[in-house]
């Protein structure tokens, strides 16, 4: 096997980091996860009588809705943070910029997703 592989690859010892796969195993694990609370939001929010602030406020503050709600954040800001590094390892060509981006839209997502988590249990424990 070491025949198909070049002389300088075999001194640098670079080949497969055994990361891919699991990166995509895990953005298709979370993508599967999301159809049902995506399905659940959709139908859950055409089922509110109106949408004005009180009636969203009190639909959040349902114990179920708002483990759903949290549930739903927490796999979408991770979902969307696995694509997200697909895309700027496909097309961000400068090694320190790829890191940067990527560092920046780990933190992104982490801010996001814990904002609204603290929304929803605020909501979920004060109404």
């Amino acid at each position: 096997m070491s025949r198909l592989r070049t002389p300088l690859s075999q001194v640098k010892g670079l080949g497969s980091a055994k990361e891919g796969t699991s990166h995509f195993w895990t953005q298709r694990l979370t993508a599967i996860a999301l159809v049902p609370l995506v399905i659940w939001l959709c139908f859950s929010v055409a089922s509110l009588p109106d949408m004005d602030y009180l009636a969203v406020r009190e639909w959040l503050s349902s114990p179920s809705t708002s483990i759903m709600m949290v549930l739903f954040i927490m796999v979408a800001s991770y979902h969307s943070r696995l694509g997200l590094q697909v895309i700027i390892e496909d097309y961000v060509s400068g090694h320190a910029a790829r890191t940067a981006a990527i560092i920046a839209v780990t933190f992104a997502a982490g801010v996001l997703a814990v904002i609204g988590v603290f929304s929803v249990l605020r909501i979920a424990f004060a109404g």
